[in-house]
Order: structure tokens, then sequence, then C-alpha cells
């Protein structure tokens, strides 16, 4: 099974795991984690397919600018002098700058010690332990939403927010998932947690691009642009159907599903590297 998707065409690697990231980007379950998982499977790892892993989210981000068009380009047009407008721009930069800055500083060492297989599975784990203890709270009303407004969020919210996503740093919690779910203990409603982890998606898929794109920039050629074309592609429109389906699903569902398809998840990998069933490359 290894070797057959080892031989695929890279082109087709490429959309495949353009799927993988649009399917997982904004679902708690780490779209990171999982196109490490995928490289493996796929024979697509190293420098370059790191670098590739980061630059498909650009299309995962771009579908997000698409679905809230209407909100961004407001936005925008009252930075000028709408102090909703300002406000809600304030808090997406404050909710960015903690990962934007631990990403900088920590960037080098993440990568070379937890960008592997078996850490990413633990973290699975991890996480999902975090979120079922999260939405068990949720139902035995322990804890109730304070925020159910996205305009209603404070500059400390915002910061809050920027703290819990920064722990998506560690490859397998999910950027999603920690603001989403951070969010949720913070106490803001599902839905308005949801929604400012896509609007802060933007921003922090951007930089990650950006840093990344530059940092291996010795490694891009001519010859490249078709694969990444293909990943951003296949990106674009599976996210764009992913932000669709899930700001239906939280209006009347938790994440607990999701808590158990990681542990699922993670149990396997470790479970098939322990035997050696499957050979989870680096």
């Amino acid at each position: 099974m290894s070797e057959l998707l080892f031989a695929l065409p890279l082109l087709v690697k490429a959309a495949i795991l353009g799927v993988v990231e649009g399917l997982t980007e904004f679902l708690p379950i780490s779209s990171t984690g999982h196109l490490i998982l995928a490289g493996s499977l796929l024979g697509f790892s190293g420098e370059k397919e790191k670098m590739f892993d980061v630059a498909i989210q650009t299309g995962a981000m771009l579908s997000v600018v698409w679905y809230y068009r209407v909100r961004i380009a407001a936005t925008l047009a009252g930075l000028a002098g709408e102090p909703r407008a300002q406000r809600f721009a304030l808090n997406v930069l404050i909710a960015f700058l903690p990962a934007a800055v631990l990403g900088v500083l920590f960037a080098r060492y993440i990568k070379e010690w937890l960008f592997r297989p078996v850490p990413v599975a633990i973290a699975f784990i991890v996480g999902a332990l975090v979120i079922l203890w999260v939405e068990t709270r949720q139902r035995r009303g322990l804890a109730r939403p304070r925020i159910h407004d996205i305009d209603a969020l404070g500059p400390l919210d915002a910061l809050k927010l920027g703290i819990a996503q920064a722990f998506a740093l560690i490859p397998g919690t999910s950027r999603s998932g920690a603001t989403i779910i951070g969010g949720m203990l913070f106490g803001l409603s599902r839905k308005v947690a949801t929604e400012f982890s896509f609007f802060l998606a933007i921003p922090t898929l951007i930089g990650a691009g950006v840093y990344d794109t530059w940092k291996y920039r010795q490694l891009l050629s001519a010859a490249d642009v078709p694969l990444f074309a293909v990943g951003l592609l296949f990106a674009f429109v599976s996210a764009l159907a992913c932000v669709h389906w899930l700001i239906r699903y939280v209006a009347s569902h938790d994440f607990i599903p999701f808590a158990w398809y990681r542990i699922a998840f993670g149990v396997v990998v470790l479970a098939t590297a322990a035997g050696g069933v499957v050979n989870w490359t680096s």
C-alpha cells in the first residue's frame, strides 16, 4: 500500500494534500498533523515539502476571504473612522501576535523535533482529551458562554485567544481547535469562537506562508509552480466546502465526535508505528 502511494505522480500527490489541507484546516483535528501523516504515506517529505504544506494553507485562507468577503470589505472600508471595524481589526491583530512572535522564535526547533508522525499522534490524543474536558463542562452547565456576538469581544478576550492559538505551534494540536476550544473555555459561544477562528486564520496563514516562502526561497524554482498551484486550488475548493458546512454544524452540535476521531487516529498511528505495520517516515 505504502509503495503504491509512493509511486503516485507528483501532481496527484499535490492534489491529495490540497484536499487534506482544505478539509482539516478549520476543523479541530489539525491540518498540519494530517499533512505530516499524509506526506509520510505518500513519500512527500523534506524541506521543500514542508514549505509546500505551509504554502497551500494560503488556499484554505482564501476560502475564508471569499466566504466572508462582505464582512472583510466592510471592515477594511471602516478602518478610517468606524469604531466597530477598528475594534474588530484590533482584536484580530492582538490575537495574531502571540503565535507570530513565538513561531518566529521557535520555528526551527519545532520543525526539527516535532514535525514527526509519533509526536503528532501524541498531540492528537492530548488535544482530544482537552476537547472532551471543555465540552463535558459545557454539557454539565459548569461553564456558560458570556459572549454571543463577535463584536462583543474585548482586547483581553482577543489576547487570550491568541495565547490559545499559540499552542497550535505544536503539530497535531490544531490551530482552529486551539482557538475554538480556548475561546469556549474563556466564555465565547461555540459559534463566536468558530467564526473568530476563521478570521484569525487570515493573518496567521498569510504570515506563515510568507515567512516560510522567504526562508526557503532558495529551494524554489519555476518548475515548482504547477505543484504549488494544484495544491492551492484543491485546498481552496475543499476548504470552502468545509467552512460552509462547519458554520451550520456548530449551530446545533458539539465537537465531541472530533475528539473521538483524534483519539482513534492517534492510536492507529502509534500502534502501526510500534508494530512496524506502516513505515511512518519523518
